[in-house]
């Protein structure tokens, strides 16, 4: 992973996923299921441990994306149609683990 700083050109919510276009045209679909279930906030993983929280059962298979509010330059939250919303998505976190089928795991 690299301290280059990730800004994406574009991000937007579209029917039921996140949309990201990130440097080079390249796109970023994020279902939204397991964008919710890949939240990072304190309620959704122990910060001591990084051991999720979360139970998956809790979580609608039909949640969705209901509003985005950027944090700064380094990241997004989302607020979900479950009424979560404390979760800071940071835009490294995202690039990394764009769901894109080319991109590595991990990149």
């Amino acid at each position: 992973m690299s301290d280059t700083p990730v800004v994406p050109a574009t991000v937007r919510r579209v029917a039921d996923h996140l949309e990201i276009t990130w440097s080079a045209g390249h796109v970023g679909r994020y279902a939204a299921r397991p964008l919710r279930l890949a939240c990072p906030c304190a309620a959704c993983v122990d910060e001591m441990t990084g051991r999720p929280l979360l139970d998956p059962a809790d979580v609608p298979d039909d949640v969705q994306l209901v509003d985005l509010q950027p944090v700064g330059a380094y990241g997004i939250r989302i607020r979900w149609s479950d009424g979560h919303g404390t979760g800071i998505y940071t835009y490294r976190a995202l690039r990394d683990r764009c769901p894109c089928g080319a991109c590595p795991p991990g990149r």
